[in-house]
């Protein structure tokens, strides 16, 4: 899931992937915006089909956060 969600990333902010470790925090580190974050979301919803709560996504600021909720998601 960590690599599937480092390759989504990419796609969103100027930034290699190897800088993208779990400790990543999406808006500080990463260079997110509130918009490409939610676009991230949504495209991650399209490629894993799951639903994703708006309401815990706020609560989401790093890449571990983000993995983990995703997984329990796919379970």
């Amino acid at each position: 899931m960590f690599e599937k969600l480092v390759k989504v990333i990419c796609n969103y902010v100027e930034v290699n992937p190897e800088q993208i470790t779990e400790e990543s925090r999406f808006m500080e580190d990463l260079g997110f915006t509130s918009f490409d974050f939610m676009s991230m979301l949504g495209e991650l919803e399209d490629e894993l089909d799951v639903e994703i709560d708006q309401q815990k996504a706020a609560d989401i600021r790093t890449v571990k956060e983000a993995v983990s909720y995703l997984e329990a998601l796919k379970a």
